[in-house]
């Protein structure tokens, strides 16, 4: 008779298979070598999960190439050495070579940035845009779909 006044609680059993680990506001994460420091991770929120980061408002500096690198982006995640960008991504080298896009995935191993989206480009008053870019930081290499330059020739 109890059960009819009283009906038993219906318990759900729930499997949880991405449980953030813990999250993070306004952080910064240093990666040091016995060489000194390799890169800095800033942003302005992160939630570490058990394989990798996401991360708002990115700010990712990489030393372990023959230039120093800067990527920022609205949305990132960091997982195995790998960043994938999302949301006006600005890449910056400090020998002046620059370019913005939508989206935008960083291997910090090889040092190559891809975007399949449309881009600028900016190297001193030389502009180049196109629907696709790969960029090796190490060779210093560009491929590039569907491209228009505009390049600045010097005058002696």
């Amino acid at each position: 008779m109890i059960l009819f006044v009283f009906k038993p609680l219906n318990i759900k059993e729930q499997s949880f298979v991405d449980v953030p680990l813990f999250e993070l506001n306004t952080f910064t994460i240093y990666e040091i070598n016995t060489f000194g420091l390799d890169s800095i991770l800033l942003g302005t929120k992160g939630i570490r999960y058990a394989d990798r980061y996401t991360i708002e408002n990115v700010n990712f500096t990489d030393n372990t190439q023959k230039y120093i690198a800067n990527i920022k982006a609205n949305h990132g995640i960091y997982k195995n050495d790998i960043i994938t960008l999302t949301q006006d991504v600005v890449y910056s080298r400090e020998d002046g070579l620059d370019f913005s896009s939508d989206e935008a995935i960083y291997n910090k191993i090889t040092g190559i940035v891809k975007t399949n989206h449309p881009y600028v480009a900016y190297r001193g008053n030389n502009k180049l845009t196109g629907s696709s870019l790969v960029y090796n930081n190490l060779k210093n290499k560009t491929k590039s779909k569907n491209i228009t330059a505009i390049y600045q020739l010097r005058e002696k």
